[in-house]
């Protein structure tokens, strides 16, 4: 097997057959609860990708001196260092981004996807093997996130981009007219109820798409045989 169909099996994986949000349900407080714009989503989705891809790579690296009896708790104790250090430099760069996100910034330490895959996978495979992991279950979690933030900040704010600014400074403001913000908007998908429709929504989405695609490769394997 050829490094580029391992590395396109992987992302395959945790981008969209064994997403994080979607397929193995984790993670879900944060994403449930701040979910409430796209700009919150995408924030906490690239501070999750950070964590989990350094925890992959050291998990990794270390693989052949992690004692049995201590696994676990040494990997909690990387995973918690890293959250320390994005959690930092989120606080000194974007300020309100941090007032933001809350506690939900720290609390990355207990999302169990990140526990998850160093445990069930960096801790077996090599480092490029285990970024490569780090990435797309990173990627196929701030997916979900963005997604849904943006389909309640649509829904309930009639806009989208609103603290775009909070990213990328001043600039963020003119850039955030292109969806204007509109006094109008539903209600309900801002407020808790909301983030859990629209995620079962997204969850049904899937389960569609992915059984449309079996029913197809059915028929072209039965049209194969005839």
């Amino acid at each position: 097997m050829s490094d580029v169909t391992s590395f396109k099996q992987i992302m395959q994986r945790g981008l969209w057959r064994e997403n994080p949000g979607l397929v193995q349900l984790l993670g879900l407080c944060p994403l449930l609860a701040v979910s409430n714009t796209l700009i919150n989503g995408l924030g906490l989705g690239i501070a999750t990708i950070a964590v989990i891809c350094a925890t992959n790579v050291i998990v990794s690296a270390g693989r052949h001196w992690l004692h049995t009896d201590f696994r676990l708790p040494t990997f909690v104790l990387i995973i918690a260092t890293f959250v320390t250090v994005v959690e930092l430099l989120i606080k000194a760069f974007f300020f309100d981004l941090h007032l933001a996100l809350g506690i939900f910034l720290p609390l990355i330490v207990t999302n169990c996807v990140i526990l998850g895959r160093a445990e069930a996978f960096a801790s077996r495979q090599p480092v490029s093997a285990a970024l490569a992991d780090g990435i797309a279950h990173g990627l196929g979690f701030a997916a979900v996130l963005v997604v849904l933030g943006g389909a309640r900040e649509l829904l309930g704010y009639g806009g989208l981009l609103t603290d775009l600014d909070i990213l990328i400074g001043t600039a963020g403001k003119e850039l955030a007219t292109v969806i204007p913000q509109q006094q109008d908007g539903l209600l309900l998908a801002i407020l808790p109820p909301g983030a859990f429709i629209g995620l079962a929504i997204l969850i049904a989405l899937r389960h569609m798409l992915v059984n449309r695609t079996q029913s197809v490769g059915r028929i072209d394997a039965s049209e194969t045989d005839l």
